[in-house]
């Protein structure tokens, strides 16, 4: 950070007694490693030096205070330009902070304290970039493949494979999964690998939305669109140009928000609730669904040319019952990951706890695992994780239907029917529970009472 160092700073000043004043103001600050220049070409071939801030006379003798700023924007962008002019026109300063000068200075009795004041904004700023590239690239470090998704089996490689080359273009991602398969995960490591990753990565969770807020949500509206529309508010479609947004859930989305949506892809542009404005957006799309979108498709619950439209690059996420070579991998990362989150002395798993964890079935996959794992750490005595620690509370025993041979679709019912018995049918808490919309499970309880099941 800047705050406690030498701060690098370029003046460049024709000026001999203008050049003292600046020396004056300068000398006031021993964190201030000043370098003065008489002409604009001199500086221009010292950018080298990589300089943090530089005060820039608009009118020079050799080449103009414009063209400087250019080369400046182009071989040190970092560098915040503070131009400093006897010139007072409005539209040369305007001009001038479009082309990227971080501020426009007149020179007359107020110049010191604003020339002050404009250099500790500067360092601001640019302690605040710093912070923020360093943020950006842990993020993009913490999301390479292989730390961000753990193991090495057959299927979680073919994974690996696909998200290789879904980075490498903007094409749409749509990934398929059971629940806590870690479908946001992989939208996250997509974007962060990918060319967008110093742009913003929005996600929206389509079920956990009511229906009649979800186009307000994803476009945005006017104030007084409708009823509590104080203000204007822009959407995560706008909030993410430049970047991916990920539609979680997607096929929870009702058909008629469907079709804005598919125009929204099509024309990439959106118009805000209420307005009449349109706004070009470039946004990479990734959706994820645990639902067989084909099938929805099919049975009329989701528009074809829509579904054409989303599946792009289709990634599927086995889950962790086909994936038993990793079980023990993630269990064990997931394992060391808590104990330093909670500062616990390191943890192992006995040969009979894995042996345990291996026999499960894990319908709550990655998610579930996680949430074994940590109550495991926390009754575990002596640094050892045995296997009468490890509780499968989710699905209990009792209910004997983790061991019967069902459908996928099946066994979420028979989850939803239990979580529903256990918390007195609390819909709002079992959707909580389960991570899942509300609507998902008014859904299932009407498939439910129309199968019979």
């Amino acid at each position: 950070m800047y705050e406690n160092s030498e701060l690098e700073i370029f003046v460049v000043e024709d000026d001999p007694t203008y050049t003292k004043f600046l020396k004056y103001v300068l000398d006031l600050n021993p964190d201030f490693k000043v370098k003065f220049f008489d002409n604009g070409k001199d500086c221009v071939s010292s950018l080298y030096e990589n300089p943090s801030i530089i005060t820039l006379d608009y009118s020079l003798p050799d080449i103009s205070g414009e063209e400087v700023l250019l080369e400046i924007k182009e071989q040190c962008p970092s560098a915040n330009v503070i131009i400093i002019s006897s010139q007072e026109k409005i539209g040369t300063a305007v001009e001038l902070l479009k082309l990227g000068a971080f501020d426009y200075i007149s020179k007359d009795e107020e110049t010191k304290d604003r020339l002050l004041n404009s250099i500790n904004n500067a360092r601001n700023n640019a302690s605040l970039i710093q912070e923020i590239t360093h943020l950006r690239e842990e993020i993009s470090e913490k999301y390479e493949f292989g730390k961000s998704i753990i193991g090495n089996s057959k299927a979680i490689k073919k994974v690996f494979s696909l998200l290789e080359k879904a980075v490498k273009t903007n094409i749409t991602v749509s990934i398929t999964g059971e629940t806590g398969t870690g479908k946001e995960l992989v939208a996250k490591a997509i974007h962060y690998n990918s060319s967008r990753n110093k742009n913003k990565f929005m996600a929206v969770n389509i079920a956990a939305i009511p229906n009649e807020l979800i186009e307000s949500e994803l476009f945005g509206h006017e104030k007084g669109a409708f009823t509590g529309a104080t203000t204007r508010r822009i959407g995560k479609f706008e909030e993410a140009d430049g970047g991916s947004i990920f539609l979680d859930e997607i096929g929870e989305m009702d058909i008629n928000m469907q079709t804005k949506l598919l125009r929204v892809l099509q024309e990439r542009e959106v118009t805000r609730v209420g307005g009449n404005e349109v706004k070009k957006i470039n946004v990479r799309v990734i959706a994820a669904t645990h639902r067989n979108l084909s099938e929805e498709v099919q049975k009329g619950n989701f528009r074809e040319d829509l579904y054409y439209r989303l599946l792009g690059l289709p990634i599927h996420l086995p889950p962790l019952r086909e994936r038993e070579t990793d079980i023990i991998t993630i269990a064990k990362f997931l394992l060391n990951q808590f104990c330093e989150e909670n500062e616990m002395n390191p943890i192992t798993i006995s040969k009979e706890g894995s042996e345990k964890l291996l026999k499960y079935h894990f319908p709550g996959n990655v998610r579930e695992l996680k949430s074994i794992i940590e109550l495991a750490a926390v009754m575990a005595d002596n640094g050892v994780i045995e296997d009468s620690d490890i509780s499968f509370n989710s699905l209990s025993k009792e209910d004997g239907f983790v061991f019967e041979e069902m459908t996928m679709r099946y066994y979420t019912f028979k989850i939803i029917r239990h979580f529903l018995n256990k918390y007195e049918n609390d819909i709002p808490l079992v959707a909580k529970k389960l991570d899942i919309g509300k609507s998902s499970i008014y859904r299932y309880l009407k498939e439910m009472e129309e199968e019979n099941v």
